[in-house]
C-alpha cells in the first residue's frame, strides 16, 4: 500500500478513534444523547432483558457500544485488518447517528443550519468510508522470472 494512502488511512481514522475514548470518558454526556433514540416495540422485551443482565440503563449500555464501535472500527481501519469489512460497519453507524441525531429535515433556524452542515460532514464520511470498503487489494503485477 503506497505510504500517502496508508498515512491517510490512519488520519481519517484519528477522527473515529478520538470520538469514540471521549465517549467511553463521559459516559454520563454520551448516555444523555443515546436517550433521544426510539427503541421499536418488537425489540423491547430484548432491551429490558439486556437492562436487567447488566444492571444499566440502555442509554448507557447504547453509549459503551457506540464507542467501542468507534474505536475499535477505527483502529483496525488505520491498521488495515478487516478495513473493507470495519469500513461498511462505521459506514451504517455513521448514516444512523446522522438520522438520528441531525434531523435537520426537523428543525428551523440556526439549528437546522448547524444539523445541515453535520448532516452533510457526516455524508462526507460516509462517502470516504464506502473508497475504503470499495477498495480491495490489489494483485501484485506479475514478474518475469528470468530476464532475457
Amino acid at each position: 500500500m503506497p505510504a500517502l494512502v496508508t498515512l491517510g488511512r490512519i488520519l481519517f481514522c484519528v477522527l473515529f478513534v478520538w470520538s469514540g475514548v471521549m465517549k467511553l470518558m463521559n459516559l454520563s454526556a454520551t448516555a444523555q444523547i443515546t436517550q433521544k433514540i426510539v427503541i421499536p416495540a418488537i425489540v423491547a422485551p430484548y432491551t429490558a432483558q439486556l437492562e436487567t443482565l447488566t444492571g444499566m440503563p440502555l442509554a448507557n449500555i447504547l453509549a459503551i457500544a457506540a464507542g467501542a464501535l468507534e474505536v475499535v472500527c477505527g483502529v483496525m481501519i488505520a491498521l488495515n485488518f478487516g478495513a473493507r469489512f470495519f469500513a461498511v460497519v462505521l459506514a451504517l453507524f455513521v448514516a444512523a447517528a446522522t438520522f438520528y441525531f441531525h434531523d435537520f429535515w426537523n428543525q428551523t433556524g440556526a439549528e437546522a443550519a448547524n444539523n445541515t452542515i453535520h448532516a452533510l460532514k457526516n455524508l462526507s464520511l460516509i462517502g470516504a468510508l464506502l473508497m475504503i470498503a470499495g477498495t480491495g487489494r490489489t494483485a501484485k503485477a506479475a514478474e518475469p522470472a528470468y530476464d532475457v
